[in-house]
């Protein structure tokens, strides 16, 4: 299944980027873990996953240093995301926390940069800190994260609001609340969400449906899981691959094709929501 091509989803700006990329939520917290986890960036790079995702939140910056080792010399490669923390985003603290994130990568820009959450400071301050952040060259595009329908129909009231190109959210098979609105409202308008924690960070995979699954197509549970999230029109996927063996294992989801009848047996197991649900966040 690695033969398998990549598939993409389309930004608003017309830029396809690929439907599985790489986060890096936890990486760079053990020293002992470093140099595997490079090495799983570079592989993923390498199976053309190059999207890489991550926040000056991880590890306190320790992570974006990490991937500032792992792209060395292959920038040109990736479409490089990363975040600013609510407390920072005001229109000066969104340029200041972007330049002290660009020096941890090791990078002159980014491709995407996300409001991580939304906070006390007015929306209007942010976009005219991604503005600027646009017109100096330091980014590329700036979109949400952790937006639920009411966030981003705020949002979309403020001049400039149209440039947004992404809502990075939680969503997997056990969190299937965005669903009911927020994932068709995103439809609606044509912009991609990017799915985080898309295998609930292991959680669901003892589960017997997705394991039934998984035996039909001789594949993992991780990988159905995947392959579920993937499944959607106009979401991609950042799984955590922190080794070499996992980002062989998650590239392959992009090959499976579930049946109606795998999705029904997904379905049983675990339900679409029927009501609204507010949005989750981990």
């Amino acid at each position: 299944m690695l033969s398998t091509s990549m598939r993409t989803v389309t930004l608003p700006s017309g830029e396809a980027i690929p439907v599985l990329g790489q986060g890096t939520w936890h990486m760079a917290e053990d020293p002992a873990s470093r140099e595997r986890e490079i090495a799983a960036l570079r592989l993923g790079l390498d199976l053309d996953m190059t999207v890489i995702d991550t926040a000056e939140m991880y590890a306190e910056g320790a992570t974006e240093l990490l991937v500032g080792e792992a792209i060395t010399g292959r920038r040109d490669q990736v479409f490089l995301v990363s975040k600013v923390l609510p407390h920072h985003a005001t229109r000066e603290g969104t340029i200041a926390a972007c330049q002290e994130s660009l020096k941890r990568l090791g990078t002159d820009h980014l491709d995407l940069y996300l409001l991580h959450w939304r906070g006390s400071v007015p929306l209007e301050e942010t976009l005219a800190g991604f503005a600027e952040l646009m017109h100096t060259g330091l980014i590329r595009h700036w979109g949400v994260s952790n937006f639920d329908v009411a966030d981003m129909q705020d949002l979309s009231q403020l001049s400039g609001s149209a440039a947004v190109q992404s809502d990075q959210v939680l969503y997997n098979l056990m969190r299937r609340g965005i669903e009911w609105d927020l994932l068709p409202w995103c439809q609606e308008y044509q912009i991609p969400v990017m799915a985080y924690s898309p295998i609930e960070q292991g959680g669901l995979l003892s589960h017997p449906a997705l394991r039934g699954v998984a035996e039909r197509h001789d594949a993992t549970p991780a990988q159905v899981a995947l392959a579920w999230v993937i499944n959607h029109d106009n979401v991609n996927a950042i799984p955590k691959m922190g080794t070499p063996g996992h980002v062989y294992q998650n590239r392959a989801a992009v090959g499976i094709n579930l049946t109606p009848n795998d999705l029904y047996v997904l379905d049983e197991a675990f339900p679409p929501p029927f009501h609204k649900v507010p949005l989750e966040m981990r």
